[in-house]
């Protein structure tokens, strides 16, 4: 709303003031031209007078008048015609905002007194005075001319004398005035004098210039209407004018000249401004600036000369104007009076008026249309209204009220309702401004004026001075609901310009409310616009638009936006506001819109319009941004490295890394540990401190804190996510990467270099162009770009640069695939495309580590779009030949991998890394490397095989082999392998076949294992050391055998070399396998076993079958003897019991390679424990001694490799396949399986028993809380530990012939064997006291007595075999028990602590005969 710096009251004074008209001399005019104004110009500024005014009223009492302000105008004697009055005021809203210069332009007018001046160098002045005051008399009473209006026929007439000093005679000008004074006197004529300086001369005298503010051309000329600046409020003084008697309804101020010249007058009719009406009217304004710009005002005026024409206007109003007016109301009171035949005092006559009784007044409705009627000019009604209206002029607004109250009774009497309206609104302004408001405002007098003007007088110039005025007069009173229904209700179709002024003051009112009603604003803004937009005033329109869009912004109101966007829009292109216009529709498109997809074309359509109009306009100007597509920059990939290649037939290549992947944190951090692992080992268990994992795919997951490293000339793929919010289709022509280069390692002078455009210098950085991206209606699509770096340096990826269009007949291809069109790539455009560019922004991770960071928002760096380009290095592809997908559980299968050295750089260090390491080998030190190719190996073995001898069946083969030729016992990493490449290097363009040995994993399911190789350029480099490749290889692996194995001593105390330590071996061997794979039938074709100090010696026949075959669910039991080695303990002693024609060397490659495998694990388990424990064993190692040496004695270190063969049927052919398992024995007597017991069980339940028994075993655990001791007591060795400390014997013959009849007694020699199991010195007791006392042993076994000597103390050394001679005494024949006797042992020096009976297992039964 503008602001009007008077108050309400000061606002109506200054609308209603006394005109004053104006006839010069051409003499005259041409003194006031020097200074390029009209005489009426220029007195303007100085018609308020500055000092209080007295005069008295009818009643003789004194009357003060403040701040009086007259207008003095030259007489015109053509009306305007209504066009004109419309045009004016088009032209004045359009310099200024629109509540100011609008009450001004509606108001009518009279004239009441005259200003006649004449030149002093006129060469008859007075004769000069005599004609113009005639010329003046013919124009007011000749019926020739209605127009201006005169108040009363008897016209002050005042005399002005204007004298030019620079050029005049003094002394001539004098007489002249004297020669005045005596035909006018002295208080109707005045000597004026002007220009007392050359307008040459003084020019650097600065005089200050009050007219530019009053000129309303002038006014025009300084405000640019077509540029986008602050608008102006102008206070347009120059039109105030004087209400007469509510007849005139024109226009008087000066228009018959001003009209005609008027800047703003257009050479067409007024309407809407296009493009067109633009640039003619831009063009006359800069031509009028032009050519007004240098006049200045007042030129030959100085300081005195401005004091002398304030003077002139306060001798007029003091000595003319105001004696005249008194004397005018006088004159009038009495003509009231003596017509009424009421008292002399028109207060008193008042009073009776109202006293009274009242007629009362009808309603609009029920007058008859009257307002054509007009009173005769001496009609009593017309005096009381003239006398109410010069009451009004000098503030008398008590009196003025009166008056108006009685005419508007008289008026509605005679049912003259054009002239009832206009006292009706008189006295309402009356009573508004009455001092001190004795009664409040009559709001019910306007509302009724507006109504007549309205309905009854079709007028609506003066219903719009009524409503204006009424409406400043309730917001004044904070009244704006009244006021805004007030402006509401006197809109119409008719003019569309005063329609937006009146919404607009609305809108303002609701906003200015004690509680304000937003959406009303808004919305009567967004009425206001429309209406100002077809009335032409373009940029008023977008204002109110703008201000509109401040309420309804972010609402989510969104079709209401999308219509104030598109509006702005749509004025500001109109207007060349060509920035505001693109940001309008760049925000239609961005908001998530809710519009129809043809809408949504037609907002597309509009904005690359508009944007290409905003590009031609600087087409070499840096590339702007596009709104659309969406760009999730957060979700952009980075890619470093070339594609994969596909496999080629029976070639598989490496998986790696590629943009199709799925990122997973796991496998991530999986992926990071292996490669530390490998880096560790290359740096003998250090990682560098500059160390940083190679990343290949960059993204939102990842750690891009570093600058990643790229490699010269390997592409840099980078994904972009594009998101189309619309409905209608996208289409992206030459889409490619925006990137900046700075070259590293050269000279200075390129150093520092900068590239903006990746097109631009394909010598540094190549970039690859996506042709045509189509995205289809709200989809989401990913672009691959890549760029080539051609030279080492600091890349920078900045965003992408594009074209963007739409597609011909967007709204039919919604909802199609585009792919299809993609294939194709016939796009049809509807040529309407423009360039520019999106950026890519990415916020790193927050920061929230130190207290700082965490009270605090900071984020840290994102760096994955800032490679930094290095050397080149060599790059590696990796292809595996003849790969299984799957495999029985351990099963072997023979690869072969094929390595690439696809760069210009040789390679070297070749090492491969897995979590898995026993699932693959490629053979040890002792391997074999043939056959070299796949194809000479399709129907050889994968192990090393020899024919045996048939004597040599189910006897051990022996061979031994040392562990560190298999990698395992180094004290490096197991799963760290190295590579055996010939010579240790692969050079560019080679290529090299290594056969790989697979071991199907021991549980059944699928399988993910990775590799990860790892190899280095021969050239060292400072920013990248080693390279890696990926692969993951997926294994399913099927149910084979499951394996169970035990261990026992022997009870012969010597074997077959005479010594007594031997061992029986039970494998018990199932066939857990389904059908469903195929498997028809397995054979154990070779058990074999691998250990420091045990062997098998031998198969324990069992049954006769050469073959050991086991069909779907069959079980077999195998039994062997084992014995002590005599190697020493470096080495492993292996021996196979071959149960075939073949034996298969078990200490080779491959199955010692997986044998030694499997070992890994338990020996970095022991290697890590024995560390851990090392101070703790050091505090108690005499105890920890003891309990090991007792320990020791029930420890058995013994590996089984169960090797078999499983025949296949597969498309109606018969496969053989191999395989082995392993079982670690570890303790006497206790049951060791080919996989973990759980898992064991798992196979023999099955899957879906053990999911049921899984189900319900976390509801049988209980929660338990521990504390761990930091000294952990060794445990005692248990009473079976204890047992295995000396191994007993008992040598006799199984029956013995004795004849009783020839001796009672019947002694039998007996043989008690000790062997010393331990490494230790043993104390042996032998007690032969013991009788067995239970009555069932006695019943069946009988009793005897053991003869000599009954207790026996020994020592027995390590590994000692002791032989004791007894004698057996019995009486009787029968069935004896030989095991009685008692054996204690302990280590020698220890106390008794772990002395305990030794027990036999098993009865030494003997037979006594009676011969």
């Amino acid at each position: 709303m503008a602001q009007c710096v008077q108050s309400v009251q000061e606002f109506i004074q200054d609308s209603f003031v006394p005109l004053v008209a104006a006839l010069c001399s051409e003499e005259a005019e041409r003194l006031t031209r020097k200074n390029s104004l009209s005489f009426a110009e220029l007195v303007k500024p100085f018609c308020r007078l500055t000092s209080e005014v007295h005069m008295r009223d009818p009643n003789n009492q004194l009357h003060i008048i403040k701040n009086l302000k007259i207008a003095v105008n030259n007489i015109i004697t053509h009306p305007p015609q209504p066009g004109a009055i419309r045009k004016l005021l088009n032209d004045v809203v359009s310099v200024s905002q629109p509540a100011e210069g609008l009450v001004a332009n509606v108001i009518t007018a009279g004239d009441y007194d005259l200003n006649i001046s004449v030149s002093s160098s006129e060469p008859e002045p007075v004769e000069q005075f005599l004609k113009l005051s005639q010329e003046q008399h013919r124009i007011q009473h000749s019926s020739e001319y209605l127009y201006p209006k005169w108040f009363i026929p008897n016209t002050l007439k005042y005399y002005v004398l204007l004298h030019d000093v620079s050029t005049g005679e003094e002394q001539r000008a004098d007489s002249i005035y004297e020669e005045m004074k005596q035909r006018y006197g002295t208080q109707g004529c005045y000597l004026l004098k002007i220009n007392s300086r050359v307008s040459n001369r003084g020019m650097d005298e600065q005089i200050p210039d009050p007219w530019s503010q009053y000129l309303q051309k002038n006014t025009i000329q300084n405000q640019d209407c077509y540029e986008d600046c602050p608008y102006t409020v102008i206070s347009n003084k120059n039109t105030d004018h004087l209400i007469s008697d509510g007849l005139d309804s024109e226009i008087k101020d000066g228009l018959s000249n001003n009209f005609k010249t008027h800047p703003l007058q257009l050479d067409h009719p007024s309407g809407s401004l296009d493009s067109t009406d633009y640039v003619k009217a831009t063009a006359s304004l800069q031509d009028s600036k032009k050519s007004n710009s240098g006049t200045p005002h007042g030129a030959c005026l100085t300081l005195t000369d401005h004091d002398r024409i304030r003077q002139f206007i306060q001798e007029f109003t003091f000595r003319g104007l105001l004696p005249h007016i008194e004397k005018t109301i006088r004159q009038l009171n009495d003509q009231l009076i003596s017509r009424k035949g009421l008292s002399r005092s028109l207060f008193s006559a008042t009073k009776k008026w109202f006293s009274g009784s009242k007629v009362p007044e009808k309603s609009i409705n029920e007058l008859k249309n009257t307002s054509g009627l007009l009173y005769p000019p001496e009609a009593p009604e017309l005096q009381i209204r003239k006398m109410a209206d010069l009451c009004f002029l000098v503030q008398h607004y008590e009196l003025a009220y009166s008056c108006y109250h009685t005419a508007k009774k008289d008026f509605l009497n005679d049912q003259a309702m054009l002239y009832a309206a206009g006292a009706l609104e008189m006295a309402a302004v009356s009573a508004f401004l009455q001092p001190g408001a004795p009664r409040p405002y009559p709001a019910h007098y306007m509302e009724t004026a507006i109504q007549t003007y309205r309905d009854i007088c079709k007028n609506m110039v003066l219903a719009e001075r009524c409503v204006l005025l009424s409406a400043e007069i309730l917001k004044s009173q904070s009244k704006y609901s009244e006021a805004a229904a007030l402006l509401i209700r006197l809109t119409s179709e008719d003019s569309d310009l005063r329609s937006a002024l009146l919404l607009e003051q609305a809108a303002h009112c609701f906003i200015n409310m004690k509680s304000p009603m937003v959406r009303k604003f808004a919305f009567h803004m967004i009425l206001a616009g429309h209406r100002f937009s077809k009335a032409g005033q373009k940029k008023h329109a977008l204002r109110c638009y703008c201000q509109a869009m401040q309420v309804y912004k972010g609402k989510g109101w969104s079709l209401a936006e999308d219509h104030i966007n598109f509006t702005i829009g749509r004025q500001s292109f109109t207007l060349r506001q060509l920035d505001n216009a693109v940001s309008a529709f760049r925000h239609i498109l961005i908001n998530d819109s809710k519009q129809p997809p043809a809408q949504q074309g037609a907002f597309l359509r509009e904005y690359l319009y508009v944007y290409k109009n905003v590009t031609q306009l600087s087409p070499d100007g840096p590339l702007p941004q596009l709104p659309l597509p969406y760009i999730n920059s957060s979700a952009t990939r980075v890619f470093f490295g070339h594609d994969r290649r596909p496999a080629e037939g029976e070639k598989q290549a490496a998986t790696h890394v590629s943009l199709d992947q799925e990122y997973d944190s796991e496998s991530s951090q999986q992926w990071k540990e292996l490669e530390e692992q490998v880096v560790s080992v290359i740096n003998k268990g250090i990682i560098p401190s500059n160390f940083q994992p190679t990343q290949f795919c960059l993204n939102r997951y990842s750690d891009n804190s570093r600058f990643p490293l790229a490699v010269i000339e390997e592409p840099v793929t980078v994904e972009v996510s594009f998101r189309n919010p619309l409905k209608v289709p996208l289409l992206l022509t030459d889409l490619s990467l925006l990137w900046k280069f700075q070259p590293k390692d050269f000279n200075a002078k390129h150093d520092g270099e900068t590239k903006e455009l990746g097109a631009c210098d394909d010598d540094m950085i190549g970039a690859e162009a996506i042709a045509e991206f189509l995205i289809n209606s709200e989809e989401t699509k990913v672009a691959r770009l890549k760029l080539f770096p051609h030279q080492t340096g600091e890349l920078h990826i900045l965003g992408v640069v594009y074209n963007l269009g739409t597609v011909q007949g967007a709204v039919t291809l919604d909802g199609i695939d585009p792919s299809i069109g993609l294939q194709t790539g016939k796009f049809v455009s509807n040529g309407l495309s423009v360039r520019g560019r999106q950026d890519l922004e990415i916020q790193g991770p927050r920061l929230n580590n130190t207290k700082e960071e965490k009270t605090s928002i900071k984020y840290g760096p994102d760096r994955r779009l800032d490679p930094i380009i290095t050397e080149e290095m060599p790059l590696l592809e990796v292809f595996f030949i003849n790969f299984p997908t799957g495999l029985l559980c351990g099963e072997i299968r023979k690869a072969y991998v094929e390595f690439v050295n696809v760069s210009k750089c040789p390679l070297t260090a070749l090492k491969v890394v897995s979590k898995h390491p026993e699932f693959f080998t490629f053979g040890g030190n002792t391997a074999v490397l043939t056959p070299l190719s796949p194809s000479a190996s399709e129907n050889c073995s994968a192990y090393k095989t020899v024919v045996t001898d048939p004597t040599s069946v189910r006897t051990a083969l022996l061979s031994s082999a040392s562990s560190v030729d298999f990698g395992v016992g180094t004290g490096g990493q197991p799963e760290v392998i190295h590579v055996p490449l010939p010579d240790a290097v692969l050079l560019p363009g080679a290529s090299v076949q290594l056969p790989m040995w697979l071991r199907g994993p021991d549980e059944e399911g699928v399988h993910e294992i990775n590799f990860l190789f790892y190899y280095e350029s021969i050239k060292r480099h400072s920013k990248m050391c080693h390279r890696v490749l990926r692969h993951t290889a997926v294994i399913c692996t099927s149910r084979s055998l499951h394996i169970r194995a035990t261990v026992c001593r022997s009870n012969a105390l010597e074997d077959e070399e005479g010594r007594g330590d031997s061992m029986l071996m039970f494998v018990d061997v199932e066939n857990i396998n389904t059908s469903e794979t195929g498997v028809k039938e397995f054979h154990i074709v070779q058990v074999s076993s691998n250990s420091k100090h045990w062997k098998l010696q031998k198969s324990v026949k069992i049954s006769e079958d050469k073959d050991t075959k086991l069909a779907s669910r069959e079980r077999a039991k195998l039994c062997f003897k084992a014995v002590r080695c005599k190697n020493s303990e470096e080495n492993y002693t292996f021996a196979d019991i071959v149960f075939g024609n073949e034996q298969i060397i078990s200490s080779a490659s491959p199955c010692a390679d997986f044998f030694f495998q499997s070992l890994s694990s338990e020996f970095k388990r022991t290697h890590v424990q024995s560390h851990a424990h090392a101070s703790q064993r050091a505090a108690k190692q005499s105890f920890d001694e003891t309990v090991r040496l007792i320990q020791q004695c029930s420890e058995v270190d013994l590996n089984v490799v169960v090797l078999w063969k499983a025949y296949v049927v597969e498309d109606n052919k018969q496969l053989i396949l191999e395989g082995q398992h392993h079982v670690a024995l570890n303790t006497v007597g206790k049951e060791a399986f080919s996989f973990p017991q759980k898992q064991g069980f798992k196979k023999i339940l099955g899957i879906s028993d053990w999911e049921d028994l899984e189900q319900e075993l976390p509801e049988m655990v209980l929660l338990k809380f521990f504390r761990p001791e930091n000294t952990p007591v060794p445990a005692r060795p248990t009473p079976e530990q204890l047992s295995n400390l000396i191994k007993t014997s008992l040598h006799y013959p199984e029956s013995f012939n004795h004849s009783f009849h020839q001796k009672s007694l019947c002694l039998v020699p007996v043989t008690l064997l000790l062997s010393n199991c331990s490494q230790a010195v043993v104390d042996v007791m032998i007690d032969l006291r013991h009788k067995t006392t239970s009555p069932e042993a006695l019943e069946i076994h009988g009793s005897f007595t053991w003869l000599g000597q009954t207790q026996y103390k020994l020592q027995l050394k390590s590994q000692e075999v002791y032989s004791l001679q007894l004698t057996a005494c019995f009486v009787h024949t029968g069935v004896y028990n030989l095991g009685t006797p008692r054996v204690f042992a302990k280590l020698a020096d220890q106390v008794t602590l772990f002395e305990t009976s030794q027990q036999n297992s098993m009865p030494a039964l003997i037979i006594i005969n009676n011969i």
